[in-house]
């Protein structure tokens, strides 16, 4: 499977999941892309003091903040970035996340959820460096795949045993 085959598999199936399912694989996908240890390579000049206790509030109640203090806490963080391009990739991981997810939170779009499980996939390729013509064939991205499939569409992995059986 190439990357642009990934990417529509993935809209197929935030496209035809439950509200339920939509909901699960989000709320899953933004916290793993704001985990604590994303941010551990930001450098501390990137950001002011406000906008990092911002950055730092918001990913740990993701959760459970509303779509109105997430709006808050990202208008601080945008405005507390010192740098003006190459900021740390760990960062632009979890500021974009939260960006979907308030929009996500707002206006209940499943779009918001397709970039979520994008900037995951790349969150993965990030470390593992997947090769573009066949993207699924590191373990770790196999395995990324294999989890948007299984909280977006958890019949698909009953029916395939079914079939095989």
């Amino acid at each position: 499977m190439d990357y642009r085959e990934l990417e529509a598999d993935v809209l197929r199936l935030v496209v035809g999941a439950t509200e339920g399912d939509v909901r699960a694989f989000g709320e899953e996908t933004v916290t793993r892309l704001v985990r604590p240890e994303l941010l551990r390579g930001a450098a501390e000049d990137e950001l002011t003091e406000a906008a990092g206790a911002a950055l730092a509030t918001a990913c740990a109640n993701v959760l459970t903040i509303s779509a109105a203090e997430l709006h808050d806490k990202l208008a601080t963080i945008y405005d507390g970035i010192l740098v003006e391009d190459d900021l740390d990739p760990g960062l632009l991981t979890a500021i974009t996340a939260l960006a979907h997810w308030k929009s996500y939170l707002e206006q209940n779009r499943r779009g918001e959820v397709y970039e979520l499980a994008i900037r995951s996939i790349e969150d993965i390729d990030h470390e593992v460096s997947a090769n573009l013509d066949d993207i699924l064939a590191t373990p770790g991205m196999a395995a990324e795949y294999e989890r948007i499939r299984r909280l977006l569409d958890p019949g698909a992995g009953q029916e395939r045993r079914i079939h095989r059986g």
